[in-house]
């Protein structure tokens, strides 16, 4: 999962340079003329970063982009995190078997 963000999905995307020659009109030339047209990569900004979770009370490696910092600040690392898939939801202690719920009136 190279150059992939863990939370967004971003992925490099392919785009084109564009190769202009010449003076624009309102300089004074003749107008600015493509001469070449390459492909190329757009990669998003990644980071190699720790987050803790305090509700599993541990550290996590993930690589994220730039926006995806700031969705876990705004969020919250626990739900930013499992909403994307990347770690489990905490299970639920399970209750004895005659003990019921208490109720008071």
């Amino acid at each position: 999962m190279s150059k992939v963000c863990q939370i967004t999905g971003v992925r490099p995307i392919r785009g084109n340079k564009i190769h202009r020659r010449g003076l624009a009109k309102k300089k004074g030339g003749i107008g600015m003329h493509v001469t070449a047209i390459t492909k190329r990569w757009f990669y998003p900004n990644l980071h190699k970063k720790r987050v803790f979770v305090p509700e599993l009370d541990r550290w996590i490696k993930l690589k994220l982009t730039s926006r995806a910092l700031k969705t876990i600040a705004k969020n919250g690392a626990y739900t930013t995190l499992l909403k994307a898939g990347v770690i489990k939801p905490l299970r639920q202690k399970k209750r004895a078997a005659g003990s019921q719920p208490t109720t008071q009136s």
